[in-house]
């Protein structure tokens, strides 16, 4: 009966004089190994930032036009579906929360762009 390697091999541990150093040997005269950190590219920082003040124009512009709009606010299929909450978002002050956050929106996209262009 022939003889079959076993599927399981014993693995040797390494001395610790093998392993490699990473962070150079001076014995060996390998020079340590540097980290190099990546730059992202200056495009990519300026179409990263169009998207984003972009984005935030595009929500603060339609939360701050919502609550006036009858479409959007007094047609409200979840406005419709619980009168209770359709009475309390029809209230001045609610809306001009909700609008609040719109400008609020609308005003972190302009410090995102007048922070990029100072620094």
């Amino acid at each position: 009966m022939p003889q079959q390697p076993e599927s399981t091999s014993s693995t040797l541990a390494l001395s610790p004089a093998t392993l490699p150093d990473p962070d150079g040997n001076p014995e060996t005269g390998q020079p340590p190994i540097e980290h190099v950190p990546q730059r992202i590219p200056k495009w990519l920082e300026r179409i990263e930032l169009l998207l984003r003040v972009m984005l935030r124009m595009y929500i603060g512009l339609a939360v701050c036009y919502a609550p006036w709009s009858p479409m959007f606010w007094d047609q409200n299929p979840l406005f419709l579906q619980f009168p209770m909450l359709a009475h309390f978002a029809a209230h001045g002050a609610v809306r001009g929360i909700v609008s609040g956050l719109g400008l609020l929106n609308l005003w972190y996209a302009l410090q995102d762009v007048l922070r990029h262009r100072e620094g």
